[in-house]
């Protein structure tokens, strides 16, 4: 095959995949808001996965906001002392850490603890023949397996990204603090940095949060619902689906970020 053919039947490929993410983020969307979506076999499986993606991954997350306040604050003085313009730091704080950081790596932490689990766990069912029973019975896997997986990973990066932000900041005043005892007082800094937050901050860091976690969950439960009967094809399921997920990641961030700022 010539190269051009290459590029038309990988082209094609990509728009079928788009198309077919397209459609089950709809599905997904329509369905979570009708009422009768939720008994409580549904409702358990949301709180699980919650439970699974978010308080699970809480002390994980914590570490890793505060190693980033600390980095990120240590480069902030260093600038701002350069450019003589204390005042300065707050502001870049949350130019770095709500617009650009804290979603990206929230989300990024929830592929690799969570993308690949969720895949795992669906592959599996699929070669025991769980996903067969369940819709021999009747209930739909569709209802009862993609989406309170999808909605419960959606809340739990809310969370985890409220939660990253707020270790972040707080471990990076007291670095701060005990780098230039000089430096304003806890009060100051936080007013100083919500008066630096404005709407569109909070439309950004939402929709940077938001839209790679649905991406995030429908990649992973369509990559794990697609495995066959064979055991082996599982790990190679969980490569597609986090390498996938991983682009989602960046594409929709960078996506974000241009209507954000053009």
């Amino acid at each position: 095959m010539n190269p051009l053919a290459r590029l038309g039947d990988h082209t094609l490929e990509s728009w079928r995949g788009l198309r077919h993410l397209a459609a089950v983020l709809w599905a997904v969307l329509t369905v979570a808001l009708r009422r009768r979506s939720w008994p409580r076999t549904v409702r358990e499986e949301l709180v699980r996965q919650v439970f699974a993606s978010g308080v699970g991954a809480c002390g994980f997350v914590t570490m890793v906001a505060i190693l980033l306040g600390v980095s990120v604050v240590a480069q902030a003085l260093v600038w701002v002392r350069k450019i003589g313009e204390p005042d300065l730091l707050a502001p870049l704080l949350v130019t770095v850490l709500v617009r650009e950081a804290v979603p990206v790596l929230t989300n990024l932490l929830l592929i690799a603890r969570s993308g690949s689990a969720l895949t795992t766990d669906l592959g599996s069912r699929m070669v025991a023949g769980e996903v067969r029973m369940l819709d021999a019975q009747g209930l739909d896997p569709f209802l009862y397996l993609v989406m309170p997986r999808v909605i419960g990973l959606c809340v739990a990066v809310c969370c985890l990204s409220l939660q990253f932000l707020l270790g972040a900041l707080a471990s990076g005043y007291l670095f701060a603090a005990l780098l230039s005892p000089t430096s304003e007082g806890v009060l100051s800094f936080a007013h100083s940095v919500l008066i630096s937050v404005d709407a569109l901050d909070l439309i950004n860091f939402a929709a940077k949060s938001l839209l790679p976690a649905l991406f995030t969950g429908i990649i992973c439960c369509t990559e794990g619902l697609a495995v066959g009967s064979a055991a082996g094809q599982v790990p190679a399921a969980t490569r597609r689906a986090l390498g996938r997920s991983v682009r989602a990641l960046f594409l929709s961030s960078a996506l974000v970020s241009l209507l954000t700022y053009l």
